[in-house]
């Protein structure tokens, strides 16, 4: 009768066997005991804490198993011993448990690798380290516009690249904690995205105000100072949540607002419409002004807007509410005099300029700098949702109205501002522009990257639209679920070790990479590292104690 295999009689009998023979024991680093179709348990030994043949069963590892026709590749995700004591005598039994990721197979052309596995191996089979080039076979195997980002945490003279095509037109998302180099390693993805595809444009949405410093030889920076984005390229919804600052309006402000703003649009459009007060008024064919309403993008005066409710509530009989009329009229007029809304108001915004502000934001023509870094941190916070909006819905409306001429990429930093988990937070029309990307862009050129640090608090559907996801670390176990949950069954162990992989490090997977894999990120120049953090380290010795000046600090503040 036949008796089960003892582990530990097993590892003890290969030790004797390998040291009768010569047999390298570096190489060898157990046998296989257990498999189950996608996970296996090998089993080996250590005779001391600093075993030579620790590190290549270390969590996280890749290693081989042989089999008749090649290699099956399996990820270490747990390692255990046969006794909760540690022998410092003896040798001493260790399980070490694989997942399976796909097989080697050896080819008169040279070894190649595949996902799923045809020939599984046989109990007591050799698990080694695995070779330099099955690691190349796994990873160096991409047939498109592959770019290079770093290297294997593995073996670090191999490079991790992957499929830039595959990573922008079917979305990304880049995924950690604050201060694990997320801003680096995105300003990595992007310099090499726009030198692999030139024709491509990236809008990056920077509330940081971190980014400039990145790509100061490729970018154009579009900060508070600069910008002009006129009142009158908002929609209504749009425009109403800056000019009630977070509060609902009532149906009858709406009403008002809706109505007498597309009058202010066919009367700048058509003077000899001033006469006109409605815009439900007949007009004669082939007039100016006819089907404009208020969210079509056409400009209008305000002062014009002001005139036309005032004139409404000087009426005796006015068909609107007198307290309504007011509100309205109060509130435009007061965020017409803020300062810091003189982007929107100031007096080049009345013109049609729609043309320029287009192509400055989304460089066309390019100028050798495709990426635009639109800073948020300096605009007043009512208007930020707004904004983000405005530019997701031009970005996608220029890359589908061009018919594919322009590829364009919208990058969300710190995304789950804009498209929250929650649906009754967040500011909808920039949900939706966001949503418009990622569902509907691929067709049309319009591409979407999200970054974020607490990929639990943004929008799952968001994230399900962004099938290449690079993971850093995350200590968090509710985000640890929502990336687990991400990543496809037979993969899962791959970033079981998430929450303890280094700095710069990252576990990329998903249609942009052949296998899930642990990479390092590559190291940047200085010049083209974001501004992150305080730089106090970064500060002159001894210049921490200087005195400030107290008066630009105060003047910052109030110009903000």
């Amino acid at each position: 009768m036949n008796m089960p295999v003892d582990p530990a009689s097993l590892a003890t009998s290969e030790t004797m066997a390998r040291r009768a023979t010569h047999q390298p024991l570096q190489r060898i680093i157990g046998r296989l005991v257990l498999c189950n179709g996608s996970r296996a348990v090998l089993s080996t030994e250590a005779t001391s804490l600093a075993d030579s043949n620790a590190d290549s069963w270390a969590i996280g590892r890749l290693i081989a198993i042989a089999t008749s026709k090649g290699r099956i590749i399996g990820v270490v995700y747990e390692i255990s011993t046969t006794s909760e004591l540690w022998n410092e005598h003896a040798p001493n039994v260790i399980y070490v448990k694989v997942e399976l990721v796909g097989e080697v197979v050896d080819a008169p052309g040279g070894s190649s690798f595949r996902s799923g596995i045809s020939t599984y191996p046989e109990l007591g089979a050799i698990a080694h380290r695995i070779r330099h080039n099955d690691l190349r076979a796994m990873y160096c195997n991409i047939d498109g516009n592959a770019i290079e980002i770093g290297s294997l945490s593995q073996d670090e003279t191999i490079v991790a690249a992957v499929d830039v095509d595959k990573m922008l037109s079917r979305h990304f998302a880049v995924v950690g904690t604050t201060g694990v180099g997320k801003s680096t390693s995105v300003s990595i993805l992007l310099r090499r995205a726009v030198e692999a595809k030139p024709n491509l444009r990236v809008l990056v949405l920077d509330p940081h105000n971190e980014y400039s410093t990145a790509f100061s030889d490729i970018s154009v920076t579009v900060n508070s100072s600069t910008l002009e984005l006129p009142f009158w390229m908002f929609r209504l919804e749009e425009f109403i949540d800056i000019l009630f600052r977070g509060r609902t309006p009532d149906d009858m402000e709406e009403t008002i607002l809706r109505e007498f703003i597309a009058t202010a649009k066919i009367k700048y459009s058509n003077p000899a419409a001033s006469s006109l007060t409605s815009p439900l008024v007949k007009r004669p064919a082939g007039s100016e002004g006819v089907g404009l309403t208020a969210d079509t993008p056409v400009p209008y005066r305000i002062s014009d807007l002001l005139k036309l409710l005032d004139e409404e509530i000087g009426k005796l009989e006015s068909k609107h509410p007198r307290a309504a009329l007011r509100s309205v009229l109060h509130r435009l007029a007061s965020v017409n005099h803020d300062p810091r809304f003189r982007f929107m108001f100031s007096r080049s915004t009345i013109e049609d300029n729609i043309d320029g502000i287009v192509r400055h934001i989304f460089r066309i023509p390019v100028q050798d700098r495709p990426i635009t870094v639109f800073q948020l941190a300096g605009l007043p916070s009512e208007v930020v949702n707004s904004v983000a909006s405005v530019l997701a819905r031009m970005a996608f409306d220029l890359a589908m109205m061009s018919e594919g001429a322009y590829e364009i990429l919208l990058l969300c930093e710190e995304a789950h501002r804009y498209v929250p988990q929650d649906k009754s937070l967040g500011f909808i029309p920039t949900r939706t522009a966001i949503a418009r990307i990622a569902k509907e862009g691929r067709k049309y050129g319009a591409y979407l990257g999200v970054v974020t640090q607490r990929p639990g608090e943004l929008d799952p559907t968001i994230l399900s639209q962004c099938s290449t996801v690079f993971a850093m670390r995350l200590a968090n176990e509710s985000d640890q679920d929502i990336i687990r949950s991400a990543v496809s069954d037979s993969s899962a162990s791959t970033i079981s070790f998430l929450s303890s992989i280094g700095n710069r490090e990252a576990i990329a997977f998903g249609e942009a990479v052949g296998t899930p894999m642990r990479i390092k990120f590559a190291m940047q120049q200085r010049d083209h590292m974001p501004r992150t953090g305080s730089h106090v380290s970064d500060c002159e010795p001894g210049s921490a104690g200087k005195e400030v000046n107290m008066r630009s600090i105060i003047n910052r503040m109030r110009s903000r």
